[in-house]
């Protein structure tokens, strides 16, 4: 016999069942910076390959030549939009030391340029006869419009105004090191066959980057923070290659307590430790403020 589908998601349901997600259950999403559109730039290239191999030496050539220089042109926007994306998200910040995006802008013109020449050669009796104004033309016009969608790299530091760059560059490479362990955690955790394991150790992951950027906008919190950078998230690294590799075999349900444990031990730490630097950093700007009103005062200046 039939019977009605229902409960409290259905459109008769209870809405009083309807329980809201937890505030701050998306915190620290990350959203791929090369989506779709940049992506879809591999594209021409494959037809490119397949059309040139019946064009004779020289189209053949200069039809895979253009092929590989769109392809590298796509490869240079997808790595430019992920650092744009990284410099956009922290306060502190050095512009791309090697602009990707305005690169590939410029090879997405010659290759442009190159596979409109192959045609023009193809349909000339001789190379002489092939003409290079249309090429020039599409080249350049490819170029302003791959800027115009993409926009061109970060050209100027941001928020690095009286910023120490010898201590900047020091966090800079430590915060990578520290990246590298988070990565490999990611890598790590995949192979325990567990989707919530996973999403239990991004969160980690977040609350640990709370603290790379902390550090970050103050390079003078490196000394207290660098055991949590290096000792406690290299253990958090071995732990999770040890436990991924016992529960993917054994699915150990002490194993996953222990684990969680675990995380939920570092994440108290990490957050303990962020806290505490901007406590800190709160305490020396209202040292600053005490002394400049006391300069102040004792040069007649009264403050109300």
């Amino acid at each position: 016999m039939a019977k009605r589908f229902g409960g409290k998601y259905s459109p008769q349901g209870d809405a009083s069942d309807n329980t809201p997600l937890p505030r701050g259950q998306f915190d620290g999403a990350r959203i791929e910076p090369a989506g779709a559109r940049a992506n879809l730039l591999f594209l021409p290239a494959i037809p490119l390959v397949f059309l040139s191999l019946n064009d004779g030496a020289i189209g053949m050539t200069i039809g895979l030549v253009a092929a590989g220089i769109l392809t590298a042109a796509a490869f240079l926007l997808r790595e430019g939009l992920r650092a744009e994306a990284a410099y956009n998200a922290r306060k502190t910040a050095r512009r791309p030391a090697f602009p990707r995006k305005i690169f590939a802008s410029f090879l997405t013109g010659l290759g442009a340029g190159l596979a409109t020449y192959r045609t023009e050669l193809l349909d000339a009796e001789t190379a002489a006869q092939a003409g290079l104004l249309a090429p020039v033309l599409f080249g350049i016009a490819a170029t302003v419009l791959h800027s115009v969608s993409f926009g061109i790299d970060p050209m100027k530091d941001k928020g690095m105004e009286g910023v120490d760059t010898f201590q900047q560059d020091r966090v800079a490479r430590v915060v990578d090191d520290a990246e590298k362990h988070l990565s490999e955690m990611t890598d790590a955790i995949k192979r325990a066959g567990d989707r919530r394991v996973e999403a239990r150790v991004e969160r980690f992951q977040d609350t640990a980057r709370d603290l790379f950027r902390t550090v970050e906008e103050d390079p003078r919190d490196l000394a207290g923070a660098r055991k949590y950078l290096t000792v406690y998230l290299q253990g958090a690294r071995d732990a999770t290659v040890k436990f991924a590799d016992v529960y993917a075999r054994t699915r150990d349900a002490q194993a996953l307590a222990d684990y969680s444990a675990l995380l939920d031990d570092l994440e108290q730490n990490f957050a303990a430790r962020t806290r505490k630097m901007l406590l800190d950093d709160r305490s020396d700007l209202t040292v600053e403020i005490d002394v400049l009103r006391e300069r102040l005062q004792r040069e007649g200046v009264r403050l109300d």
